[in-house]
């Protein structure tokens, strides 16, 4: 590890390969507290390479407990996160939007690192039990065509660097991995993530799988999701466009209307006025506007068109009644 941290420390990288066997160490037990501190921070003052992220996401897949719904081929709403923005929930909002829009949903989420409120964090204290009962993760995505993946619960790989990842308190490689590594490995996706450069790794990873469909976001303004703050690089299967909040029938919104407070009480609060359609209409558009993304990789269509079918899911309730019944499939 000493020799790996030097490399790494004089500006080199790691194949494929190299990367595959540190984090297999690094998950084993075999590299001290220290070593991995050492090796997180590496990957916060530079850029992390396709071979280290392919090499990274082997690795945790490998080790990962795996849950097949590929019959309802679910769609993932995930953000790297680490952008710093401090926005509400808003990937996990549109991720019962785009469910209430009839598109079954397997949202990986966890626990926040650099920000207040992850996805786990208000699930959990909306009364959610996480769970990787199979059978239970099946039940939730058939009746409430959504299902809520813990990351910690499905990757053993997590536990080991778990507690020295809340101690750092920044964003690492792991935040790059979160929506590689999904264990029930969708074929549909909708990425945010924090920089340009990742942007660019995510499209190469997800080019060389023939059978993925996909949309990465990266705010230009540094938002891993669409903030509709300004314009928004959105890559797919067909290509790389620039987008503004016109392109979603919307008006541009200011970095105050997506504020999630400073608690996880206020993220939950805001998380279910907008379910319950009593928010801003700032607030509802940003989620509307992520769900369209998703919704469009999914139905293939326009997403002007998928932002009319993002907003009824919203207005109608049909995204409320999709979070209830979930809740009510807790464990």
């Amino acid at each position: 590890m000493k020799e790996i941290l030097n490399e790494l420390f004089n500006h080199g990288t790691l194949s494929r390969q190299a990367a595959y066997d540190i984090l297999t160490a690094i998950t084993s037990g075999a590299v001290n507290d220290a070593q991995i501190a050492a090796f997180l921070t590496v990957y916060g003052m530079r850029s992390i390479t396709v071979e280290e992220l392919a090499g990274f996401r082997d690795a945790m897949l490998e080790q990962a407990n795996l849950i097949d719904l590929s019959e309802f081929n679910p769609i993932d709403l995930c953000g790297t996160g680490g952008d710093g923005k401090d926005t509400f929930n808003i990937s996990t909002l549109a991720s019962f939007v785009t469910a209430g829009a009839g598109v079954p949903v397997a949202k990986h989420g966890n626990y926040g690192v650099s920000s207040v409120s992850g996805s786990s964090n208000v699930m959990e204290h909306l009364g959610f039990v996480f769970t990787n009962d199979h059978e239970v993760l099946r039940k939730q995505i058939t009746e409430a065509n959504i299902t809520f993946l813990h990351a910690p619960l499905f990757h053993p790989a997590m536990k080991a660097v778990a507690p020295i990842r809340k101690q750092l308190g920044v964003k690492t490689f792991f935040n790059m991995l979160g929506p590689l590594v999904n264990p029930a490995k969708p074929k549909l996706q909708s990425v945010g993530v924090f920089n340009l450069q990742l942007a660019r790794n995510y499209e190469y990873l997800f080019q060389s799988e023939t059978d993925k469909k996909y949309a990465i976001l990266h705010a230009h303004e540094g938002y891993d999701e669409v903030s509709l703050t300004g314009k928004v690089r959105l890559a797919r299967n067909n290509g790389v466009s620039d987008l503004s909040a016109s392109d979603f029938d919307m008006i541009p919104l200011k970095q105050s209307d997506i504020y999630g407070g400073d608690t996880v009480e206020d993220a939950a609060l805001i998380f279910m006025k907008v379910l319950e359609n009593k928010a801003t209409d700032a607030q509802k558009n940003v989620v509307i506007a992520n769900a369209a993304t998703a919704i469009a990789v999914a139905k293939s269509i326009s997403i002007k068109e998928a932002v009319v079918v993002a907003r009824e899911s919203l207005e109608s309730g049909k995204a409320l009644k999709s979070f209830q019944k979930l809740m009510e499939l807790k464990v």
